[in-house]
């Protein structure tokens, strides 16, 4: 595969060399012609770049190509971005490193033009500045990552099953699968941000041979299948590294308009190291934003040694009627694999209520914290399978509705609860919870009435699936500081009162939930010296199984 890529590049760097012609890879048109090195938009007004010959060859020979050398100015006033997007056109087609200018300020306007990542990036201590002040489309992104692979559309398989090993349909290569059924609603969304649900979907990694990667397996049953699309997945990995990057912040109005001047990355198999993002300019309103890091229709992607920020909670109406707090993001994962964020950590407090927890997710499998300081972890239409190890959670803690193995050990988490199974989308966790060697601070330290593991269920409202609570629950070597607790404190409690008003058999739910059938507990301490008890609903969690574990 790798061969044939490198045979692809070189002939079409053979072709374009002799005139003009338009990028393969995005809408840049790049020429080589026997006059200087300039970025330009020409008279249809297409972005434009002519490379001498002579710096063609320079360029190849040292295996890399620097901004400075097709124009940029990087003196943070002189708008870069064509010049940027230019020089990763031109990289993409050679194959070339790019490098940004050690100390260089490149400012990037509201100019609506992307620059397109496909080979290694090191942005070093270049800052760059994104002003959003005045942007054309909040749409696009900045820099997207993106793979020379193309997605394609397979044979239609008729159905799918959870857990299914295999499917029959011949791939070119290991890719990644999209399916889904449009005619069945999943993650009907409850309360103010209520939704009719998302069409059912499913997104898994297969070998060329069709057979699936088990550690993130098909977790629903497909009666029907309305559409389906592969993505090659990329061998070889992608890295980009360094970069100071400001956001100075939109100043639009303060409703659902997500802004995405970011680096989406959109190509399997890529590492991002040492980046650092920062946030200037807000005000007491604003538009939210859909993620500075944005992750989507990928697999095998780990963020490292990285610095980010989170965004100031703004409010708005919902859709029923009434004032919400809106999630802003810089960091987002959507429809993505084995995505990884390891020794991360965030600029400002995160026990300070004033700024939005700094992750959302959606449809993922196989997300990892492991040694980040950061406000909260959450995964909003599922994920399967997620891991929270030698980390610190700040005020939004853990937040999760999925199946799988859901992982806690080695951490401190300082919000409302351990875990808190999100109730607008059913507070459900189909599989197994482990807490193992934690330390909970309730609240940061506030005076509440300490639960364990929190949500709500009435019963009454069809998500567009069963409703389960983890059907196994190990909790292990956990320290509870409740020292600040409340006068009228009973203890700390495994499970939040999810159904007040089912307190006995008279309550009927529409749609049953699937209670928790065993917890484990072992060495369990709470500073305020109070036995752990199982909930404030003892009648609701009447049938769960306590062991103290040997």
């Amino acid at each position: 595969m790798k061969h044939i890529l490198l045979t692809f590049l070189f002939l079409i760097c053979a072709f374009v060399t002799q005139g003009q012609n338009k990028s393969p890879f995005e809408n840049v048109i790049i020429t080589s012609q026997k006059k200087k090195t300039q970025v330009f938009t020409n008279e249809k007004g297409e972005l434009q770049v002519n490379v001498a010959p002579k710096d063609v060859g320079r360029f190849k020979a040292a295996k890399l190509v620097r901004y400075s050398d097709l124009g940029a100015r990087g003196d943070g006033k002189a708008d870069d971005i064509d010049v940027i997007a230019a020089t990763h056109a031109f990289a993409n087609l050679h194959g070339l490193l790019v490098k940004a200018d050690n100390g260089a300020t490149y400012y990037i306007g509201g100019k609506e033009r992307t620059a397109v990542i496909q080979t290694d990036t090191d942005f070093g201590t270049a800052a760059f500045i994104i002003d959003d002040t005045e942007v054309q489309n909040r749409n696009v992104a900045v820099f997207t990552v993106s793979s020379a692979l193309k997605p394609f559309k397979p044979e239609m398989i008729p159905s799918l099953k959870r857990n299914q090993k295999k499917i029959d349909v011949p791939l070119p290569s290991p890719c990644l699968i999209t399916v889904t059924n449009a005619n069945v609603k999943q993650y009907i969304r409850f309360g103010l941000n209520q939704n009719n649900g998302s069409s059912q979907t499913d997104i898994f990694v297969v070998d060329k041979n069709g057979n699936v990667d088990m550690n993130a397996p098909i977790i629903w049953d497909f009666d029907q299948i309305t559409d389906i699309t592969a993505l090659p997945i990329d061998e070889t990995p992608l890295k980009i590294t360094g970069g100071r990057f400001t956001t100075i912040a939109n100043k639009a109005e303060s409703k659902y308009t997500y802004y995405n001047r970011n680096l989406a990355i959109r190509r399997s198999n890529v590492l991002v190291e040492g980046l650092e993002h920062y946030i200037k300019g807000e005000e007491d309103h604003g538009a939210p934003y859909g993620g500075f890091i944005n992750i989507g229709e990928c697999a095998y992607v780990t963020v490292k040694n990285t610095i980010l920020t989170g965004h100031r909670t703004y409010s708005t109406i919902g859709a029923a009627g009434k004032p919400v707090s809106m999630g802003s993001y810089d960091l987002s994962v959507n429809r993505a694999l084995n995505v990884s964020f390891v020794n991360c950590s965030q600029t400002n407090d995160i026990n300070d209520n004033t700024y939005w927890g700094i992750l959302g997710s959606n449809f993922c499998k196989n997300l990892l914290y492991d040694h980040c300081i950061l406000s909260r972890f959450d995964a909003h239409q599922g994920v399967a399978n997620a891991t929270i190890r030698n980390s610190t959670l700040g005020h939004m803690g853990i937040n999760a509705i999925g199946s799988g193995v859901l992982l806690v050990e080695n951490s401190t988490i300082r919000g409302r609860s351990v875990v808190n199974l999100r109730p607008d989308y059913g507070s459900t966790w189909q599989g197994e919870l482990i807490i193992r060697n934690c330390v909970f601070v309730p609240a940061g330290g506030k005076s509440i009435s300490a639960s364990l593991i929190s949500g709500s269920y009435s019963g009454q409202h069809d998500f567009g699936y069963t409703c389960y609570m983890p059907e196994k629950i190990t909790i292990e070597n956990l320290r509870i500081d409740d020292s600040q607790h409340p006068e009228n404190y009973q203890g700390p409690a495994i499970f939040a009162n999810f159904n007040p008003q089912m307190t006995d058999n008279s309550y009927q739910e529409k749609f049953p939930y699937v209670k928790t059938k065993e917890v484990i507990i072992k060495n369990i301490t709470a500073v305020s010296g109070k036995a752990l008890r199982i909930s404030d609903n003892p009648f609701m969690f009447r049938d769960v199984k306590v062991n103290t574990g040997q």
